[in-house]
């Protein structure tokens, strides 16, 4: 079986947020899969996807500051920089993390681990709506 859906992220605050529940609220089908995968790809350049700590938002905090101590905002040797003093260092931090995931699909469910989760990373001060292409492949329970 493929599957493929789009859904739209509500805007949310510059920083990394949990979007796991986001994910599997938009696939009510994920429960009749026996076995597959699941690549979720963000449409857009300034915002990235990761998995990482879904338990303690101290490391969502601590990688938002990494991030904009390590890609820092109004360097005088930016070129790109009509769209504001965030845009380039969002795409930079965006292809250093990545616009997409794959995660295995077993027994109708994710197969993360314990303490992970799916993270959007906003790297915009008003990136707005996000849209996400979820694509489901796998054999379902006979």
């Amino acid at each position: 079986m493929w599957l493929q859906k789009e859904i739209r992220l509500a805007p949310r605050a510059r920083g990394f947020h949990l979007i796991t529940r986001d994910v599997v609220q938009a696939l009510p089908e994920l429960a009749n899969m026996r076995v597959g995968l699941l690549q979720v790809f963000i449409q857009h350049t300034s915002a990235s996807l990761t998995i990482n700590e879904n338990a303690d938002p101290t490391v969502r905090q601590d990688f938002e500051s990494w991030f904009n101590r390590s890609v820092r905002e109004g360097e005088s040797w930016y070129r790109h920089t009509l769209e504001g003093d965030d845009d380039l260092p969002a795409h930079i931090k965006s292809s250093l993390l990545g616009n997409s995931v794959m995660i295995p699909v077993g027994d109708g469910e994710l197969k993360l681990g314990t303490w992970q989760g799916i993270y959007l990373g906003e790297h915009r001060d008003h990136g707005g709506a996000r849209t996400l292409v979820l694509t489901l492949q796998g054999e379902v329970f006979a």
